[in-house]
């Protein structure tokens, strides 16, 4: 007979993040973040961006193809767009079709619902890709738990000074979702608002030169690093895992994302 623990083990799913390699890869982390990536055997890997070095249109689909013997093959990666893989329109239909995913584009994997965006070209998200979002909220509300990936982290500056009243916020809270994900600033840095968890993924093998310039390092968020995530019901627990030696000390700092209530089927969020 199976209890009701032995479903609450089965149920959980495990999946990896991973953060920018670029810009200014630093040789051999990112291959040692794959590596550890592969031994943990997630369900699959969300990336936040930033593969390639890219802004040159006749070098980059060297740059893409000289990736790929480095990505594992025994799960599937969804990946999303940085700024330094989508700058142009050549750009954004070279990202597609060397990694098989659109710009923007949602799925279901491992009892969750993702959402991916696309703010490579903006520093926010611009009316058509919070549409986009909206809708495929609407589409899915009932699933649970949710998550939206975009590059750029627009939301940090104005959560840290408690400016709530913008509509990527408005729109996760009223239709519950579990946490926003970016990366771009190579920090690790997390807010919880209004029951949402925002987290910016740091570095998987760009530079952290600034932050050995200034003198600070793992305590604020500068540190090689991956996200182990593992969703558990309408909740998602997240190890942010430092690299081991010799890239890092194999340090772990965790989170937890939970969903808040979904809104009814009347309720419509603020269009601004």
């Amino acid at each position: 007979m199976i209890t009701w623990f032995a479903f609450a083990f089965l149920a959980q799913s495990h999946f990896a993040i991973l953060g920018d390699r670029t810009g200014r890869a630093v040789p051999e982390v990112y291959e040692a973040a794959w590596k550890e990536i592969a031994s943990t055997h997630p369900a699959f890997v969300v990336t936040v961006g930033d593969s390639i070095e890219g802004m040159d249109d006749k070098h980059a689909r060297a740059e893409w193809e000289a990736l790929k013997p480095v990505w594992p093959r025994t799960f599937k990666i969804y990946q999303t767009p940085g700024n330094h893989d989508v700058w142009d329109d050549f750009s954004a239909r070279l990202f597609t079709g060397e990694t098989g995913d659109a710009t923007s584009y949602s799925f279901d994997a491992g009892g969750a619902h993702f959402i991916i965006l696309d703010n490579s070209r903006t520093d926010d998200l611009s009316a058509d890709q919070l549409d986009f979002l909206q809708k495929d909220l609407e589409a899915h509300r009932s699933q649970s738990p949710t998550l939206v990936f975009f590059h750029r982290p627009f939301w940090l500056i104005p959560l840290k000074l408690r400016v709530t009243n913008f509509r990527l916020h408005q729109l996760v809270k009223q239709y519950g979702v579990c946490c926003v994900v970016s990366g771009h600033g190579h920090q690790y840095q997390s807010v919880m608002q209004d029951g949402v968890l925002y987290l910016e993924v740091g570095s998987s093998g760009a530079s952290l030169a600034q932050a050995g310039a200034a003198g600070i390092g793992y305590g604020d968020g500068w540190f090689y690093q991956y996200v182990y995530a593992t969703v558990k019901g309408s909740g998602v627990d997240f190890e942010v895992r430092e690299l081991n030696p010799p890239f890092g000390q194999g340090r772990v700092k965790l989170l937890h994302g939970g969903t808040q209530p979904k809104a009814p089927a009347s309720a419509r969020p603020d269009q601004r």
